[in-house]
């Protein structure tokens, strides 16, 4: 297994993916200022030319929430989602998107100070956080006591504002992000 991998770049939530499954793979090191991730051999494995991808045995994984994806079900045994036809697999997959197609953007209009405008295809950021605070509840973790891949994919937008400057202000997703950061493997961004 092949991580296509660059520190400063989403990889470094695959590669925290990889790492909690505990699974064997090869950083491969893509430089952006030589743009590495434009050229034909990578635009073959992500023809969007982004971080991150992974190869495995013959198979092209790119975007972050299909890795997390392939790597649940490839090894269910790790135990980082609800089983394929559990009661609780709907709810996961909504927060696997929820991260990339609500929470990340609102968060970057966040950071950038744009008002999220009603014709977005997202929710302002006070909408989403206040959705994960409810969604964590109880915790510590989105599912209770299992920690899931549906932590790392939520969890690294939160770390990432973070690294920014910019901490979440509501008490119950600050607590749980702190949680996520004592993980070994927790993301590493930048």
């Amino acid at each position: 297994m092949k991580l296509f991998y660059n520190p400063r770049s989403r990889a470094s939530i695959a590669k925290w993916l990889l790492d909690e499954f505990q699974v064997a793979y090869e950083l491969v090191p893509i430089d952006f200022e030589k743009k590495e991730h434009k050229t034909p051999a990578f635009l073959a494995i992500n023809p969007a030319g982004k971080l991150p991808a992974l190869l495995d045995e013959g198979q092209k994984i790119f975007e972050t929430v299909a890795i997390g994806l392939y790597l649940a079900e490839k090894y269910p045994e790790a135990g980082l989602a609800p089983p394929i036809g559990s009661p609780e697999r709907g709810r996961f997959l909504s927060l696997m998107v929820f991260a990339t197609s609500q929470l990340e953007p609102a968060m970057g209009d966040s950071l950038l100070k744009v008002e999220t405008s009603v014709y977005r295809g997202w929710n302002d950021f006070a909408n989403c956080e206040a959705l994960i605070a409810k969604e964590i509840g109880e915790g510590p973790y989105l599912f209770g006591e299992q920690f899931t891949v549906a932590d790392i994919l939520i969890g690294s937008q939160f770390i990432w504002k973070r690294m920014f400057g910019a901490d979440t202000e509501h008490p119950v997703v600050r607590d749980y992000v702190n949680r996520l950061q004592e993980r070994p493997h927790s993301v590493k961004m930048g």
